[in-house]
């Protein structure tokens, strides 16, 4: 959630974050009227028990005429304080229950406007012309297939659309991946975890997806859990009602989990192979930092997302992410889009957002600097989401002869093969 000092003193900027946004401008009026009923109601109970304090130490000493008055009084003073103290947590739950519908203030850099409105800040690599290599390019489905990599069919039939498995080769390729981003991130000072896959309502709401995003989430209601569709929720929510003593931040974490996503609002897109699924893995970086050094944090997450996809070899555009496409806890996201030869197009592998203090106000995550104590900063980026990172890789490193071709990166973890071929039955 977004600091009440700023919402106080520069209602204007939140006004106009929301309007970047494409969210609800009225929202920050009625986040203001909540919150100063919330400040009047609590000093109007302040005063009732003040006086009803006042009032008690009266009676013991009054005479047997002043002491019936004084306890009609008292009466009275004991109804008012418990309806002011009605009113203020009526005001209080009004103005938290608004706030965290509140976005963050987004970047002033960021460019304005919808998904197709970002900015290309950098591209990298070459993207092959297979014409002049002899050969049309297949899609990665086709590729997978042949190679006993990659079973949609039976991923629909036991599970339904949008579900896969990973065999053979498909199935070794995902375990190099995995192990090459974790070993990446080890060396870079992340601290490898697992993480759960189930998480309790306030460290999804906390970290911003039970907003706009909650038509995506899984819900088991009979439990009341949340399936993550990312490790940054129990990364987020980790520390969460902790204080951090500064000369221990940054602390970076580097998590490997299960990801689940309910794809709504999708119909019709990605609807070939495995682009766009409903329960993929991913591994996931994940940062505490303070304040005044988020935003070189944030530099620091692309360049390890721009280091791990120059290893494997493919080309990659980076873009300055929009207003309208950041996510409600995002005040700024880069996304690393690989070339996918068989769309013509790039699309988007890897992405880092900073979020400021947004989600460490949402869960009670401070810092300790001497006798100062404040929220921190939380950032997050993908560093390899498993299933699309095998779409780029067959693509992209496709042979004539329907073999693909391992980066040099992933050889260690593969046995050192150099080309993906069907696994000898």
């Amino acid at each position: 959630m977004i600091d009440l000092r700023l919402l106080r003193e520069d209602p204007d900027r939140v006004r106009a974050s929301q309007r970047a946004r494409g969210e609800d401008v009225a929202l920050v009026d009625a986040l203001l009227s909540a919150d100063e009923r919330r400040r009047s109601s609590g000093v109007r109970f302040d005063e009732l028990r003040s006086q009803q304090k006042a009032l008690g130490k009266l009676i013991p000493k009054a005479t047997p005429e002043e002491r019936a008055e004084l306890l009609t009084k008292a009466e009275q003073l004991k109804a008012d304080v418990k309806a002011a103290d009605a009113e203020q947590d009526e005001a209080d739950a009004e103005a938290k229950r608004l706030l965290l519908q509140l976005g963050n203030i987004v970047h002033e850099d960021v460019p304005v406007g919808g998904e197709e409105d970002f900015v290309v800040l950098e591209t990298h690599g070459t993207i092959r012309d297979f014409g002049a290599e002899g050969f049309a390019p297949k899609d990665h489905l086709e590729l997978g297939e042949a190679l006993g990599a990659i079973d949609v069919e039976r991923g629909a039939k036991v599970s339904g659309s949008r579900f896969y498995y990973l065999t053979g080769v498909g199935a070794l390729l995902e375990l190099a991946l995995v192990n090459a981003a974790i070993a990446q991130a080890t060396e870079a000072g992340f601290i490898p975890m697992l993480t759960p896959a189930l998480v309790r309502p306030r460290a999804m709401e906390g970290t911003g997806f039970l907003g706009q995003a909650s038509e995506n989430v899984y819900h088991l209601e009979k439990d009341d859990y949340y399936l993550v569709g990312t490790s940054e929720v129990p990364l987020a929510a980790y520390h969460m009602d902790e204080i951090i003593d500064a000369d221990k931040l940054p602390l970076r974490y580097a998590g490997f989990s299960p990801c689940f996503r309910r794809e709504a609002g999708t119909y019709g897109k990605d609807t070939r192979g495995i682009f766009r699924v409903h329960q993929f893995d991913k591994v996931e970086m994940f940062s505490y930092v303070a304040p005044e050094d988020a935003e070189a944090e944030h530099k620091r997450l692309l360049d390890w997302e721009k280091q791990w996809l120059t290893g494997l070899e493919l080309p990659f555009q980076v873009i300055d992410v929009a207003t309208g496409d950041l996510g409600a806890s995002a005040s700024r996201k880069y996304d690393c889009e690989a070339w996918i030869p068989a769309q013509g197009k790039y699309r988007e592998l890897t992405s880092a957002s900073n979020c400021d203090s947004f989600q460490a106000r949402r869960l009670s995550v401070r810092m300790r600097d001497g006798k100062k104590v404040q929220p921190l900063s939380t950032l997050n980026g993908t560093l390899c989401a498993v299933p699309r990172t095998i779409v780029a890789i067959l693509e992209n490193h496709q042979l004539a002869d329907g073999s693909v071709r391992v980066p040099e990166v992933l050889r260690p973890y593969l046995g050192g093969r150099e080309v993906l071929e069907p696994l000898a039955k």
